[in-house]
């Protein structure tokens, strides 16, 4: 008889996978690798991820991996948006997931306005473009205007931004700097080629022993690849099987961590848009239905394994404040263990700060 997960046994191993039960003396490459990429929309974003999971992460390890190109921050890639990844996933995840960016782009109001153009000739003439040098979306755009005039530059750009693999270079990314988002293509920032073998059927694998047990929905929101049930189920000899509570079959691989249900989980701050909280069709796993499931639109605070309040860090000047809203029912000595973790994201989002302060406020 199948096995059924309880909602916590399905939290606590996704925490446990994501190592957020307890932080681990890990590199924080093989982290990034571990998780499948993190998201970067906001450039700083990753770096609290890393802490709130390594063990005595420090800024400049991550920032010299970006200097040094053995990690990426890749435009369009998951979801089509912008991931931290090493740089082997760089050329290997960009390839598997081409035709879910080529798919995308279909739909999108950037192709919509260039109907009646060949895209290719747009993205030759880009890729022209970027090898004679590192751009910005915008230069692209109206340089490839110049010779499309009929089309509005915006348009022109993303075709590149889509259908091209980009990475955004350093300065971008690196903690303590500013910079424009300056692209170059994976293949010419990191001298490689993309991976020509690269499987659809490993990444699934690696989904499931970052994010699993899982059912075939939950890989398709995670990925946007679609057909994501006939690649279970031609993995399903390598696979172990679950039920949920609502009787849906969860997939995982033969070793996924399976912590006790009953495993204390400790108070963490997770960045705005955390694949923790993105990677499920269901979220109910990490973010309790009683306080609906908008909680990825903001930094998260787990209390107990799931999602029970927002924060957002304000810096002005020489001083910097952390403001924290939690959902009702949060019990005293949990609030407790929250300022605590708050007073030490503080310490690290803001450690030059003169004036440092917790504030707390009304949830959203």
């Amino acid at each position: 008889m199948t096995a059924v997960l309880t909602q916590r046994a399905l939290n606590r191993a996704l925490l446990g996978r994501q190592l957020l039960l307890q932080r681990q003396e890990l590199p924080a490459l093989e982290v990034i690798e571990r998780l499948v990429g993190m998201q970067a929309q906001v450039p700083t974003d990753p770096y609290l991820g890393l802490w709130s999971r390594i063990e005595g992460f420090r800024t400049d390890e991550l920032a010299s991996l970006i200097t040094e190109r053995r990690a990426v921050r890749a435009t369009t890639l998951l979801r089509t948006t912008i991931h931290l990844v090493s740089a082997r996933d760089a050329l290997v995840l960009r390839a598997t997931l081409q035709p879910v960016v080529e798919r995308q782009w279909g739909y999108s109001p950037f192709a919509r306005a260039l109907a009646g153009v060949d895209v290719d000739d747009v993205v030759a003439a880009g890729r022209a473009m970027l090898a004679e040098r590192p751009h910005t979306i915008g230069e692209l755009g109206k340089r490839l205007h110049e010779r499309w005039p009929d089309h509005e530059a915006t348009n022109l750009g993303y075709a590149i931004r889509y259908l091209v693999g980009l990475v955004q270079i350093p300065p971008r990314g690196v903690w303590g700097k500013s910079g424009r988002p300056v692209l170059d293509t994976i293949e010419q920032w990191l001298g490689q080629p993309l991976e020509a073998n690269a499987s659809v059927d490993d990444l699934v694998l690696r989904y499931l022993a970052a994010f699993g047990p899982a059912t075939a929905k939950d890989v398709q929101i995670w990925s946007w690849m679609t057909g994501m049930r006939e690649v279970l189920e031609r993995l399903r000899p390598r696979l172990r099987t679950f039920r949920d509570e609502a009787g849906r079959e969860l997939f995982d691989v033969a070793d996924g961590l399976l912590p006790d249900p009953d495993t204390p989980a400790p108070v963490r701050f997770l960045p705005e848009y955390d694949n923790l909280v993105l990677s499920h069709d269901d979220r109910s796993r990490v973010i309790d239905r009683r306080f609906g499931a908008d909680g990825w639109l903001r930094g998260s605070i787990l209390v107990d394994g799931f999602v029970r309040g927002t924060w957002r860090h304000d810096a002005r000047g020489d001083s910097a404040t952390l403001l924290i809203a939690l959902f009702d029912g949060v019990a005293a000595s949990d609030r407790g263990e929250v300022e605590a973790e708050a007073a030490r994201v503080l310490d690290f989002l803001a450690d030059d700060a003169v004036t440092r302060k917790i504030t707390f406020r009304e949830a959203p």
